[in-house]
């Protein structure tokens, strides 16, 4: 079998030419894909969560691998439905369906979704941003930021329902524009047509794609692309015209007027002059010949940015509306959809408001205008107002009850990383010092929560942990606890020391990131085919554990080894032989004994300090 990462490559060349793709299903029976695939998504949360069927990523092996790869080369593959759940929509009073494949189903869609990434990431739009490599909501931000100044109006596009609206007689027949391999469209078809089992009752799906599919982002993409190059190929070259905006008459007129009073020896009146023409713009803001049109895309949420009269801005509203119905069959939701003019009013988008910046007053070393028709991003006041109400009751601070058994390590942990999630989202915004507010909210909660667990007063949690810590060279004062543990570094929790400082450059740590070659450690281990515990190298399977926290379980002195092994490790797998995976399941006495050379290994360190 060809290696997989030289396979990407040729796949990511021909996308990158606009060949077209053929014999691709062939590469679904080479395991390496699936080691790829197994390496990239076992750390998932959803992971360990079962779909229709008990199977999850427990008990993964070389052995299920191989299975799927001949179920697959016999055309036998059978896609299972999606147990179906409702989690909340933000912002909403509905919920939203999700969909939770089998384990099987999702490192198919893996591999899948590896082999389409590469073919259409070269040939998908600089504006779309969801759901790719490197690309997330701070890339598509500041995009708007740096290139739509002087924006007037703001068309804000949503579709309606788009993830279960989409056509699957579209979607194959997109793909099957650029993939020339029957038995892959085949394969996806039957994905798409798949079902959902909703409380153990099967439906069928006409439309959409598996929303909670590890592929569904992917196959989304590709059927917005033809908005993206709508937008990009007939709408944009149709509403951008002229050169540059016309100079304002009006404004050089009183510029030369006060230019000859100056000279004349009236300084007092050229300044009144002067100051009344830059309350004007030096540029006509609206003029008949020059347009400009701008478009950015997150999933099935976009903006475009126009330069021109709000008659045309409605034009190219219904020419959406009308390429949607007629092309995609989708609809734009009446609700969402809204043209705002950028300097009067702000656009919502990602969560930021979204304006044409106007303020005379602002000037830079030459006293001249500085900020004028740059766009402006800042945080709602409304976010703030909701997030503060998390940690109020009637219209004061309290403690949150649900964290009391927590330690406080644990409770200080979640306020930081709660407060962190959002300052760190919020970075683009120049108003970002507003969030001081929700600082001292949660301050005055997470010190409420602490008292109440330990029968203090506030003012005694305050003493107790209060600390002045360094972060990037500069000290804070805050909130420190330390939890110490034997023979190993501290474990140090802070509260405070994020500083609300505006930052254009930031970016998400969430944002999906390149797949490079090589292995990872957990395909590594799986490969040496060696039992961890007992050194035997048949029927290989690895075990998962959701978190590490689930070994606390196991207390006491007579803890069993694997238990020790994986504390000492730090690791939420372990390699095993089928007969000490099944002990380990079903909480039986291991029936081998640990191999010498598997304690060998373990704890080096500790056998060379007891032969010394």
């Amino acid at each position: 079998m060809q290696n997989a990462d030289n396979t990407l490559g040729i796949i990511r060349e021909r996308g990158r030419k606009g060949l077209p793709l053929e014999r691709v299903y062939r590469q679904l029976f080479n395991p390496e894909w699936y080691l790829k695939a197994y390496g990239k998504i076992y750390r998932n949360v959803g992971a360990m969560t079962p779909g229709t069927t008990s199977e999850t990523v427990d008990g993964m092996s070389q052995d299920k691998i191989h299975t799927i790869i001949d179920a697959l080369r016999y055309e036998r593959y059978e896609w299972s439905p999606a147990r179906r759940v409702y989690i909340e929509k933000k912002n909403s009073t509905k919920k939203r369906p999700l969909g939770m494949p089998t384990w099987s189903d999702k490192i198919v869609q893996e591999v899948i979704r590896l082999l389409l990434e590469a073919y259409y990431e070269p040939q998908f739009s600089d504006h779309s941003h969801g759901f790719r490599p490197e690309r997330g909501c701070h890339t598509a931000l500041r995009e708007i930021y740096q290139q739509w100044t002087g924006t007037v109006w703001f068309i804000e596009g949503d579709i309606s329902q788009c993830f279960d609206r989409l056509d699957h007689t579209i979607l194959l027949s997109t793909l099957s524009e650029k993939i020339h391999d029957g038995r892959l469209i085949h394969l996806l078809d039957e994905l798409l047509k798949a079902g959902y089992m909703e409380n153990w009752k099967f439906n069928d799906t006409y439309s959409g794609s598996p929303q909670g599919g590890i592929i569904s982002p992917m196959l989304s993409n590709i059927y917005l692309d033809k908005l993206d190059k709508f937008v990009e190929n007939t709408l944009i070259p149709s509403h951008t015209n002229g050169r540059k905006r016309e100079h304002n008459r009006e404004y050089y007129t009183l510029l030369q007027r006060a230019y000859r009073l100056r000279k004349r020896g009236e300084t007092e009146a050229a300044a009144a002059v002067k100051q009344q023409a830059q309350h004007m713009p030096s540029r006509e803001a609206e003029n008949s010949e020059y347009r400009r049109l701008k478009y950015v895309r997150y999933a099935d949420d976009f903006l475009l940015g126009f330069i021109g009269p709000r008659s045309e801005a409605e034009e190219i509203k219904e020419q959406l509306r009308t390429f949607l119905q007629e092309q995609l069959k989708l609809e734009l939701s009446e609700a969402k959809t809204l043209i705002t003019h950028a300097r009067t009013e702000a656009a919502r988008f990602l969560g930021y408001e979204i304006q044409t910046i106007q303020e005379d007053t602002k000037r830079d070393y030459r006293k001249q205008r500085s900020v004028n028709g740059t766009v402006g991003l800042r945080i709602p006041k409304n976010v703030v107002t909701k997030k503060c109400q998390r940690y109020m009751k009637n219209g004061k601070a309290i403690h949150r009850a649900e964290l009391l058994q927590e330690s406080d390590y644990t409770i200080l942990v979640t306020y930081q990383s709660e407060y962190r999630g959002l300052v760190e989202y919020y970075r683009l915004a120049y108003n970002l010092s507003s969030l001081g507010k929700l600082k001292w909210v949660m301050d005055k909660s997470l010190t409420s929560t602490l008292a109440s667990k330990h029968k203090m007063t506030v003012t005694q949690v305050q003493d107790k942990y209060k600390a002045t810590f360094l972060v990037d060279g500069k000290s804070y004062k805050g909130l420190q606890i330390i939890r110490h543990r034997e023979g190993k570094d501290p474990l140090v929790a802070n509260w405070g020391g994020i500083p609300l400082k505006w930052d254009i450059r930031a970016k998400l740590n969430d944002q999906p990131q390149r797949m490079y070659g090589g292995r990872s450690e957990l395909e590594k281990r799986l490969l040496a085919n060696t039992c961890e515990y007992c050194g035997d190298t048949e029927h290989i399977q690895v075990h998962h554990i959701r978190a590490l926290k689930d070994l606390k379980k196991y207390t006491g002195r007579e803890r069993p080894e694997w238990v020790k092994m994986m504390a000492y490790r730090q690791r939420k797998t372990m390699v095993l032989c089928r007969t000490c995976h099944q002990d380990i399941t079903y909480g039986r006495p291991m029936r081998r004994t640990r191999s010498k050379e598997g304690f060998m290994n373990e704890y080096p360190k500790r056998q060379h300090m007891s032969s010394s």
